[in-house]
């Protein structure tokens, strides 16, 4: 900590971060463990975030991210389109085929930002605040692999006419994003997806991982 910084705020921080990592939430006393504080602290940071909607504390007084991280949550995905468009744009130009960053929304795959290629006399539309089911299409699909190999680099996932008849497409997870579950794809009119296609687009969800981290 430097003496530009603030102690409580930073734990308070942690704390989040601690509870975001836990799908079954952590008790005082872990909390306590793992901030290296007494419990009286954590009490007072839990009693603070509570006040603003950002804990919740179950009737086993497990500690949970609360619903007002929603709110919070809701301005990402302007952030994250703008880091994003960059590799995206490239991607959409190298390849002649419309580029998305998609995220995981619920049981949904959300596209966030949505690129077209300039050069290209016809290409598949796509845009922004499409939704579709995780387990359809290349974008969903990659998000799940990398769900199933939470190890190492789940590759890259490719579909044809799943979403559109006559459209394939290719999609690569985002890898080692804190707080951000995602894919960057390509989709196209097309039979197949060229071989090229698979490696560049792991290059380019790479970049955007870059660029959120």
């Amino acid at each position: 900590m430097t003496a530009e910084t603030s102690q409580t705020l930073d734990r308070g921080l942690r704390v989040l971060k601690l509870l975001a990592d836990t799908d079954h939430g952590l008790t005082v006393t872990e909390l306590s463990n793992k901030l290296g504080v007494n419990r009286t602290v954590v009490y007072r940071l839990l009693a603070t975030l509570e006040q603003h909607a950002l804990v919740r504390r179950d009737l086993g007084g497990r500690a949970r991210v609360g619903l007002g991280v929603l709110r919070l949550g809701r301005q990402v995905h302007p952030l994250v389109r703008e880091a994003a468009l960059p590799a995206l744009r490239a991607l959409a130009e190298d390849i002649g085929a419309t580029a998305h960053l998609t995220l995981v929304d619920g049981s949904e795959a959300l596209a966030v930002a949505v690129v077209e290629p300039t050069w290209t006399e016809y290409h598949v539309a796509y845009r922004a605040g499409f939704r579709h089911p995780l387990d359809r299409g290349a974008a969903g699909k990659a998000i799940l692999a990398a769900r199933q190999q939470p190890v190492g680099d789940p590759g890259y996932t490719l579909t044809h006419g799943e979403l559109e008849s006559g459209a394939s497409g290719a999609a690569a997870p985002l890898i080692g994003v804190t707080g951000v579950e995602g894919s960057v794809g390509v989709v196209m009119l097309a039979d197949a997806v060229p071989e090229r296609v698979g490696a560049r687009v792991v290059d380019a969800a790479r970049e955007v991982a870059d660029a959120l981290r």
